[in-house]
């Protein structure tokens, strides 16, 4: 598993217009699903801080764009180390948290 910090305002690059962008975690997971990971999922926070910054909250009427969150992307090793150095590109600056998952299979008894 890996999980990557950004701030849900961030944008992937492409076009030219900021608003026109699509936000940097869908198009993660869009790619994660184009290249075959088994499970991509954004997870967003309510309230804490990163890199040393100022405690951030999503208050109860307006969410806050720069409150950190992650993408969380399960699959094999190689795979998810593939995709970091494929997607480069949309990863740079970005914390990044490498984390070994067993992955258990329970069979339906008959």
């Amino acid at each position: 598993m890996i999980r990557i910090y950004m701030k849900p305002s961030d944008k992937a690059a492409g076009s030219s217009s900021f608003w026109s962008r699509k936000p940097l975690y869908r198009e993660l997971i869009a790619q994660a699903r184009r290249d075959g990971i088994m499970n991509a999922v954004a997870h967003h926070t309510h309230y804490g801080y990163s890199n040393h910054g100022p405690i951030r909250e999503n208050g109860s009427e307006i969410s806050d764009p720069h409150l950190t969150m992650c993408v969380e992307l399960i699959g094999q090793r190689g795979e998810l180390e593939r995709f970091c150095e494929g997607h480069g590109d949309l990863l740079g600056g970005k914390v990044i948290v490498y984390k070994h998952l067993e992955h258990w299979s329970i069979a339906l008894r008959a």
